[in-house]
C-alpha cells in the first residue's frame, strides 16, 4: 500500500466559470480540494495554471509537480478557515524583520547590509507608511507600534489566495518588508530573493560553496518565485 499512487483517470481538463470565480473540471467533474471543498478560483489566470498542471500529469498524479493546485488548496482548506491567525502570524515578522538586525562586524558586511537593506526600509517607509529602524546585533529591539499596526492592517486586507502566497514570500525571505516588496513589485522577485540571502552569500564567500546547501537554496528560490506568481494571479 505504501507504493500506491493516484492514477490519471481523466482525458482532458477544462476551465469552467463558476458563481464565485472559476473552477477546473476533469472530463466534466469538478476538482475538489483534499478537504473535499470545491476548487473555486478567483481569476481565470489561476484556473488556467491549475488546469495546465492537471493536463501535464501522465500515468500517475504527482502533487509535487502541481504548485498552483497545492497553493490553491492551501488557500481554500487552510487560510480561509484561519485568515486572521495567519495574517497575525505574518504581521509579527515586522517586529523582528531580517532587514533590521545588522552585523556588528566586519565592516564590509555592515556596508553590504546597509547598501542592500536600507533602500527596502526606505521604500516601506514611503510606500507603506511604516518606518522600521535597524539595530546592531541580534538582541530584539521593539519597533514603532504605529508602524507595526499599519503593516498588520495591510496584511489582514489580503484575500485568502493572496495571503497563502504572502505566507511564502515572508517566511522564505524572513522579512515582512521584503514580502511586501515582492508582492508590490518594488524590484524583481529574483532581486528581492537575492537581497534576502545577503548574509548567506557572505558566508559562502568566507567558507566556500556547499552543493547540498546550494540545492536547498535553489528549492526555496523556486518556491519564492512561485509565490510571487501566485500572488499576481490571486486578485
Amino acid at each position: 500500500m505504501s507504493d500506491w499512487k493516484p492514477k490519471r483517470f481523466w482525458t482532458a481538463s477544462a476551465v469552467v466559470q463558476a458563481d464565485d470565480g472559476y473552477t477546473v473540471e476533469l472530463d466534466g467533474r469538478c476538482v475538489k480540494t483534499p478537504a473535499k471543498a470545491g476548487l473555486i478560483l478567483p481569476t481565470l489566470a489561476m484556473a488556467q495554471e491549475v488546469a495546465a498542471e492537471w493536463d501535464a500529469q501522465e500515468k500517475e498524479v504527482d502533487p509535487t509537480q502541481m504548485p498552483f493546485t497545492r497553493s490553491a488548496n492551501a488557500a481554500i482548506d487552510k487560510v480561509h478557515h484561519q485568515h486572521a491567525e495567519v495574517a497575525d502570524m505574518l504581521a509579527d515578522y515586522g517586529d523582528s524583520d531580517l532587514l533590521c538586525y545588522r552585523a556588528t562586524h566586519p565592516q564590509e558586511l555592515q556596508k553590504r547590509q546597509a547598501e542592500s537593506w536600507d533602500p527596502a526600509l526606505d521604500w516601506a517607509a514611503e510606500t507603506l507608511a511604516a518606518r522600521l529602524v535597524p539595530v546592531a546585533g541580534v538582541l530584539h529591539q521593539p519597533q514603532s507600534a504605529k508602524s507595526l499596526a499599519t503593516l498588520r492592517s495591510r496584511v489582514h486586507d489580503f484575500n485568502d489566495f493572496q495571503l497563502a502566497a504572502f505566507h511564502d514570500l515572508v517566511s522564505l525571505s524572513g522579512s515582512l518588508v521584503l514580502g511586501f516588496a515582492a508582492a508590490m513589485d518594488w524590484r524583481s522577485a529574483d532581486e528581492i530573493w537575492e537581497i534576502s540571502r545577503l548574509d548567506e552569500l557572505w558566508q559562502i564567500e568566507q567558507w566556500g560553496h556547499d552543493d547540498e546547501a546550494h540545492a536547498a537554496s535553489e528549492t526555496k528560490r523556486a518556491a519564492f518565485l512561485h509565490a510571487k506568481r501566485f500572488f499576481e494571479i490571486s486578485a
